[in-house]
């Protein structure tokens, strides 16, 4: 045990932030501590680094925190102190060495640790000589990182750690934190981050702290699971309270029943009440979310099509692309590589630079970019919702801003008093409940908490129509999209999977190179049914035609080549029989047109039967053999011959119905 806290208790100013908790720390696992904003998980995380004290308790006779020898503890600084500001980086990260020797292989090990962790955070070598107040203060924050991965405590205490940090630095701290042979505690609101590195979750809920076993993914199923059990449990004792309420009530005032009222009564009072589970802050959508017009099958249609504000050179890639109704499309990236130019393109606010891009017929869009949120009303959350959705009742207004988490008296707050990711999700709901059918999202989750995401996802998955998204939640990404758009500096590739099909083609192309590449494209055979619902690109940067058209072009191909191998078969076998049969004379027309028989030049009515039994003189024994042999031969020959027929009319039956399954998948293409 590297670390315990028994009965601890911790309070701020009068009010009592951690009420009688356990906790503990075994070996080197990685611990994820979650909870509401102001539940108290920085607080617990100052307690473990030694700079708050357990409150003093009667209860407890003992410290109350227990601590294994020699064990050192690090914590992540937010904040810098203004002397470090004026010493260089290298300054500041070299003083971390156990050596002073410039030559020792301590030193040199340290020195390449250094110099890989300040490359992966996106650093370079020159910044090494840079006076620490030259950077800014997520700059500051991410070196603070480093010092403390430096300084490789026995247990690693980080708060927000992703803060600051672009996708490919959070998936290296993932990887650094995961085989980090220390223990971890980490506070973080990246979902995904918490599930790639947990091991063990820690809820903080009114100052209690509750241990589960998994990462986040298994904390909230688990947690689920228990707050139905309690709820259960509960309402079985409200039964049984109510009952015996009653009879107390009916026999309390009867002499002969008196005394059984009375016992009733003890033993109400005696029994130890199950306490209510607090309301689950997330709403799960169990109904679907259906427009009000489905429109045309296909949704969108890009060709050729090159996106930007300005002419550039020819180097902007092309995008040809086909979006099938109830597709639900993720768009990720790097900043800058043209993610909102396109949506904004698609949707007409952006002229394109060449190509063309059109919408299907009667396609409504609804639209959430990054400014959607920007709200400025004095009207009450309620009625500025039912101006924006004028057929519903108030009672039925109030029913659905209850779905997205708007509950009690926020409804009665004014738009202007709500915060940035509550606005965003309050015009995310009169969004989806306009009901259109394609939805163009542009960071539909910034700016809010754990619930709100949480909802959102929920109402995504619910929601039957198109969705076209730019997300950098991976989680959110992972719950909501079924297939990627991913825009780099090399062009737009399009990845018929969902994100952790594709974190795990990347992981295995980085980890074996193009054999790990390879062995991802033989596992998606496996998933051939799934992609009946995405589109197939048919080069590398594009997909012209929908997967059952493509599905059905890829059937039609594989049953031509099994045409084509019987009918060269029937043509192997006609050319060796003709030069082997046992007959004076060769048979011919073998190679005549395999649509049918061959001539056969020899009288087979003269010809005895296969079975036939043949009684002849002696002295025409020999001849007879002869014939016999000769007919023999024939019959085999015969035989398999009819048995090659008999496959390649199978295979033309075959090629049939796959040219019908053919022609109507793209039956209307030219149409769509």
């Amino acid at each position: 045990m590297r670390y315990q806290i028994k009965n601890g208790t911790v309070s701020l100013k009068g009010e009592t932030i951690l009420d009688h908790i356990d906790f503990e720390i075994r070996g080197n696992e990685k611990i994820a501590l979650v909870g509401k904003n102001g539940a108290g998980k920085t607080t617990l995380l100052r307690l473990i680094a030694g700079e708050l004290p357990l409150d003093r308790d009667d209860k407890r006779f003992d410290a109350g925190i227990f601590l294994a020898r020699n064990t050192t503890i690090g914590m992540l600084r937010q904040n810098v102190a203004q002397e470090e500001k004026e010493r260089t980086v290298e300054e500041l990260l070299l003083a971390l060495c156990p050596s002073d020797d410039l030559y020792s292989r301590e030193r040199y090990d340290f020195e390449q640790e250094y110099d890989r962790i300040f490359t992966a955070f996106g650093f370079t070598r020159a910044d090494k000589n840079k006076k620490l107040g030259e950077f800014s203060g997520g700059e500051q924050t991410k070196i603070a990182m480093i010092r403390l991965l430096l300084s490789r405590p026995d247990i690693l205490l980080l708060d927000e750690p992703t803060n600051h940090l672009d996708v490919e630095t959070v998936e290296w701290l993932e990887d650094y934190i995961r085989n980090y042979e220390k223990a971890a505690v980490i506070v973080s609101h990246d979902r995904y981050f918490l599930d790639a590195v947990a091991g063990t979750v820690y809820e903080l809920e009114k100052g209690g702290l509750t241990r589960y076993a998994g990462n986040y993914s298994a904390y909230r199923k688990q947690r689920e699971k228990n707050r139905q059990i309690q709820m259960k449990k509960y309402l079985a004792q409200q039964e049984e309270i109510k009952r015996l309420t009653e009879l107390i009530g009916r026999f309390k005032h009867k002499p002969k029943k008196a005394a059984m009222a009375r016992s009733k009564k003890k033993v109400l009072e005696r029994m130890e009440r199950v306490e209510r589970p607090s309301g689950e802050n997330v709403h799960i959508f169990t109904e679907a979310i259906t427009p009000r017009i489905p429109g045309s099958k296909w949704v969108l249609d890009a060709e050729k099509l090159r996106i930007g504000y300005h002419r550039q050179a020819g180097n902007v890639p092309e995008i040809t692309l086909r979006v099938r109704r109830g597709q639900k499309i993720g768009i990720i990236g790097a900043n800058g590589t043209g993610k909102t130019t396109f949506l904004k393109t698609i949707l007409g606010q952006i002229p394109p630079l060449s190509g063309k891009v059109q919408l299907g017929n009667n396609i409504e869009a609804g639209y959430f970019d990054q400014h959607s949120g920007q709200l400025h009303s004095e009207k009450r959350v309620l009625e500025h919702f039912h101006d924006c959705q004028p057929s519903l009742t108030l009672k039925e207004a109030k029913t659905l801003l209850d779905h997205y988490l708007f509950r009690g008296e926020d409804t009665g707050k004014k738009v202007n008093e709500l915060s940035g990711g509550e606005k965003s999700r309050l015009v995310l709901a009169e969004i989806l409940e306009s009901r259109p059918n394609l939805l163009v999202l542009d960071e539909p989750t910034n700016h809010m908490d754990i619930p709100a995401k949480e909802t959102l996802e929920s109402a995504f998955r619910s929601y039957t129509g198109t969705i076209l998204f730019i997300s950098h939640d991976r989680y959110f990404i992972k719950e909501v999209a079924d297939a990627l758009l991913i825009f780099s500096e090399d062009g737009v590739t399009w990845y018929p999977f969902g994100y952790e099909h594709y974190v795990e083609h990347l992981r295995k192309k980085k980890e074996y190179g193009w054999a790990g590449a390879e062995a991802v494209a033989v596992e998606n055979t496996r998933l051939i049914e799934g992609l009946k619902e995405v589109p197939e690109k048919t080069r590398m940067q594009s997909a012209r035609f929908s997967t059952e058209q493509s599905y059905a072009d890829w059937q039609l191909t594989l049953a031509g080549e099994q045409l084509k191998k019987t009918q060269s078969a029937i043509e192997q076998f006609l050319d060796k029989t003709a030069e082997s049969l046992p007959f004076d004379e060769k048979l011919p027309g073998c190679r005549e047109s395999i649509s049918g028989a061959p001539e056969q030049t020899t009288d087979m009515e003269t010809l005895p039967d296969c079975g036939t039994a043949i009684e002849m003189p002696i002295q025409h024994t020999n001849a007879m053999n002869i014939l016999i042999a000769r007919t023999q031969a024939h019959c085999r020959w015969q035989e398999e011959y009819e048995t090659l027929q008999q496959r390649y009319t199978e295979a033309c039956l075959l090629w049939y119905e796959k040219w019908q399954e053919y022609e109507e998948a793209f039956a209307g293409y030219a149409e769509d």
